[in-house]
């Protein structure tokens, strides 16, 4: 299964981002993108950022995620 998630953008370098996933750290392209800050949630999918989220939706996604992966006893994993 693939899904995009939002991440935290914790660090910029050249076109790359280092970005938090509840709690995992990730690199995503910053290629698709423009004016991306640190600190901004970014919805990172198959290694690209592809949109800003602002605090408040990022939240509530991960906070559905984490339910989602506690209900669910099945493989999960973040890559």
């Amino acid at each position: 299964m693939c899904i995009a998630i939002p991440g935290r953008v914790i660090e910029i370098t050249d076109a790359m981002a280092k970005v938090d996933v509840a709690g995992a750290r990730k690199e995503a392209s910053l290629m698709l993108m423009d004016d991306v800050k640190v600190g901004d949630y970014v919805i990172v999918h198959a290694g690209f950022a592809i949109q800003k989220v602002d605090d408040a939706e990022a939240q509530e996604t991960l906070r559905l995620l984490s339910e989602f992966l506690r209900e669910d006893p099945g493989d999960h994993e973040v890559r």
